[in-house]
This record gives C-alpha cells, structure tokens and sequence, in this order.
C-alpha cells in the first residue's frame, strides 16, 4: 500500500499556512527538517565523514541545520556549497550565518566545478547528502548541478536525499539527465506522488516520512483534499 502523498503545491500550502495561520516560524520548520534528518542518519550509522553539499534554495538551508546538528553531535560533517553565498536567501540565509559562526567546515564552489577539488573533499565520504535542489526544481538540473550530480553518482559513498532526489520531479516521478541515485530519502510533511512512478524507487531507495511540525489538523485537512481530488 502507497503512503499518503501530497504534490508540491499541496506541501507548500501546508507551509504556507503553519506559518500564516498558525504562527510558526519558516526557521522553527527548517530546523524541524534539518534535524529530523541528522535523527534518520544516525540510526543508519555514521562511521565516517559527511560531506553535505548544498544548492542555493531551502533544501540547502535544510542540509545546513543538518550540518549543525551533525557537529553538535561530534560528527565529522563539512559542507560543500554550489552557489555564491550572495545568492541565499530568507532562511537559508540565516541558517548560512549560523553555521559559519559554528566552525563547521565549508567549501564554496564557483559554477565553474573543479572535478579533481570536489573529488578530493568527497574522498573517505561515509555518507554524502543531497541538498542540492528541492521539490521546485523541473527539468533536468542546469550547470552547475548536472556536472556535480553527475560526480556523486560515481562516487562510491551512500547518498541520502533531503526532500528528494535531486533531478527527480515530486509529482510526475520523471528523472531529469542526471538525477541523483539515492540510498534514502527523507521526504517532509508526505510522501509525494512520483516517489511511486515506475522506476522512481531506483533514485529514491528507502523513503522515510518525516514531521516538520506543522500542526496535525492542518496536514490530515490537506491530506483529505488530495484524496478527494483523486
């Protein structure tokens, strides 16, 4: 039996609104996800560096609570960003200022990847995360991201996706050329209709569904109207 879903739309409605009509805060949510996820990682075993890379959206401002949590917990994580920092906004901003005041180690790249410097910071990865690109992204992922998803494919390390895998569309379940080929996934709020596509489970492996905090009236409200419209 599939696990409830609900689209893009339906999820950013459910934000949208626990943050308009409930009161809470886009930060208390993100560091709902980030967190929930190193509490994921952890129960999977972490024996060996990290590496979290990151776009420029809110799925990165997830994997940069998750970096936070991950060094408060002593693991050895760094963080890889494929953006200019310049171009971060909202929460993923703040959560950006956050970990560079915690110590944590962080490489910016250009949009011009250098192949042989992102191999030598994934070199001796226990585990990489994808926080590249969120549940927004359609299409297949544009330069940079085609080039580095392209990379953590090849390398031998687990890879577990936040929200999604990067390169897979959330409601259509189709791979974009490249998408990231993960061993886990953990999606927020609800699973979303493509995870269930056929051929989708090759890039999302093992799916956990995990609470942002959104009060549960509102998620069970919305997940009655999914089913409805079905």
């Amino acid at each position: 039996m599939h696990l409830p879903t609900l689209t893009r739309d339906e999820v950013r409605q459910v934000d949208r609104r626990a943050i308009e009509e409930f009161g809470l805060s886009g930060l208390v949510l993100m560091e709902n996800s980030g967190r929930g996820v190193v509490d994921v990682l952890v129960r999977l075993g972490i024996d060996a560096p990290v590496v979290v890379c990151c776009g420029k959206g809110n799925n990165a401002g997830d994997g940069f609570v998750l970096a936070r949590h991950l060094d408060l917990r002593r693991a050895d994580v760094r963080v890889l960003l494929f953006a200019d920092p310049a171009e971060l906004t909202g929460d993923a901003a703040i959560n950006f200022g956050i970990l560079e005041k915690c110590g944590v180690a962080i490489d910016v790249f250009s949009r011009d990847i250098d192949e042989a410097r992102l191999q030598k910071q994934l070199d001796g990865a226990g585990w990489i995360v994808d926080a590249l690109l969120g549940t927004g992204a359609k299409g297949d992922p544009r330069p940079p991201y085609d080039r580095v998803i392209a990379a953590l494919n090849e390398h031998a390390a687990p890879k577990l996706a936040i929200d999604l895998p990067s390169g897979l569309d959330c409601d259509s379940g189709r791979p974009g050329k490249p998408t990231i080929r993960a061993a886990h996934t953990c999606t927020f709020v609800a699973a979303k209709p493509g995870f269930f596509s056929p051929g989708a489970a090759h890039y999302t492996g093992q799916l956990h569904v995990l609470d942002i905090g959104a009060p549960r009236c509102l998620v069970d409200q919305m997940l009655a109207k999914h089913a409805a419209s079905q």
